[in-house]
């Protein structure tokens, strides 16, 4: 029996995406030139950069095993005041006094490891039956949930003028922008470099690596 044409060809795409792109478009652009059925194994908000790893074909049934995997950040967060959404893109909430080094060190101590932060309310989280940024599209005031995230890595690669560059290893359903929250400050820039062990130095849009040399990967970072 003839395989449908949406299930193939079957594999992953990684993706490096761009800043002012969102995860969606990429998505909806790879599955225009695939005709296959794609979906992503976790999006990146539109100000952000990095790999996006997306899956064609029959590979769309491991959805929830991509999901999983660990993600690598690097990050640089003006610690010099908040917005709404933690990124850019918001409202500024307050502008203040950078924490000196010393104190920005004893912060990241206490990010490390398991930590229950609120979502950020630009998130795609649902609220009562409703995605949370579109809520604060709409200028709604909601009270987040906390979640528990685990943050296996947090280093300190550089403080200046009250930007601090951190690079983090982090557990699936973390949310950067919370810590940069937790912080005092908002991200200003974010790029993704690794889902577990693909890394963005191996995107490439117009290849889709077949499961037998994708899965094999996986069972190798474990």
């Amino acid at each position: 029996m003839a395989i449908p044409k949406a299930l193939e060809p079957t594999g992953i795409v990684l993706v490096d995406k761009p800043a002012g792109r969102s995860s969606f478009a990429i998505v909806a652009r790879v599955r225009g030139r695939t005709g296959a059925k794609t979906g992503h194994a976790g999006t990146l908000d539109p100000f952000a950069t990095g790999l996006l790893v997306l899956l064609s074909g029959r590979a769309t049934s491991l959805q929830d095993r991509f999901m999983k995997l660990d993600k690598r950040y690097l990050t640089e967060i003006d610690l010099r005041a908040r917005t709404t959404t933690g990124d850019p893109e918001g409202e500024l909430l307050d502008e203040h006094e950078p924490p000196s080094h010393e104190m920005l060190e004893t912060a990241l101590d206490g990010l490390r490891g398991e930590v229950e932060l609120p979502i950020p309310a630009a998130s795609a989280v649902k609220i009562s039956g409703e995605r949370a940024y579109r809520l604060h599209r709409r200028g709604a005031v909601v009270e987040m949930p906390v979640r528990r995230m685990r943050v296996h890595e947090l280093e300190l690669v550089s403080y200046e003028d009250g930007i601090a560059r951190l690079e983090l290893l982090v557990g699936s359903g973390t949310y950067v922008r919370s810590i940069a929250d937790a912080l005092g400050g908002h991200c200003v820039t974010l790029r993704r470099t690794e889902v577990g062990p693909f890394r963005v130095e191996d995107a490439d849009e117009l290849r889709v690596l077949p499961l037998e040399e994708a899965l094999p990967r996986l069972a190798a970072a474990r």
